[in-house]
């Protein structure tokens, strides 16, 4: 009876020690840069609505005195609007690739492709390591876990803020997806003003 018990310890702190050490093996760049290309890619969604438009919220129940009570938000930042951007987000992750800064050598994934609106200010190909659909199936991946891991969080950020968005989501909130990189900005920027 005494040697099942000890299987099960040991089998027990194997197991832990490999939740870990999977855990732990994340790709900060991947999740950085899939971070931030969901906040991008709702905030361009968000853009692209007419902010004239509105939606009723509410019950629609009837109050004692017999009045409706519902209220009219903008359509663009409506929770409903929100959740169907969600949605789709990572369906974009193809139009990022990984990109190489030539100066400072950070890696970060990028947009590449153009939106339907845009026209002008490409970027240039020879700075970006193109991995095919492996790399944008990472990214996808990536981009899937963190919807699904901040969904909520993503929702009421993109209801209530217009800005620092991408700050608070991918530092703050997610609590480790940006923080190193953001900490060696921070401390660039500092160095450069004194």
């Amino acid at each position: 009876m005494n040697m099942v018990a000890w299987i099960i310890q040991i089998a027990m702190v194997a197991m832990s020690i490999l939740i870990e050490t999977a855990e732990g093996k994340k790709d900060k760049v991947l999740y950085c840069s899939a971070c931030r290309a969901v906040v991008d890619e709702l905030n361009y969604s968000i853009s692209q609505i007419d902010p004239k438009k509105t939606i009723h919220v509410g019950g629609f129940r009837l109050n004692p005195d017999g009045s409706l009570t519902d209220k009219k938000v903008p359509l663009a930042r409506s929770e409903a609007n929100l959740s169907e951007l969600l949605e789709g987000v990572c369906d974009s992750m193809s139009d990022y690739a990984l990109h190489v800064d030539p100066d400072t050598k950070k890696k970060q994934y990028k947009r590449f492709a153009p939106r339907g609106s845009d026209t002008g200010d490409f970027p240039d190909f020879n700075h970006f390591k193109f991995d095919g659909p492996e790399g944008s199936n990472s990214l996808k991946f990536a981009c899937e876990s963190i919807v699904e891991e901040l969904e909520d969080d993503i929702l009421s950020l993109f209801a209530k803020e217009t800005d620092h968005v991408v700050d608070k989501l991918c530092n703050e909130v997610s609590g480790t997806y940006c923080r190193c990189a953001t900490d060696i900005r921070t401390i660039n920027k500092l160095s450069k003003t004194k």
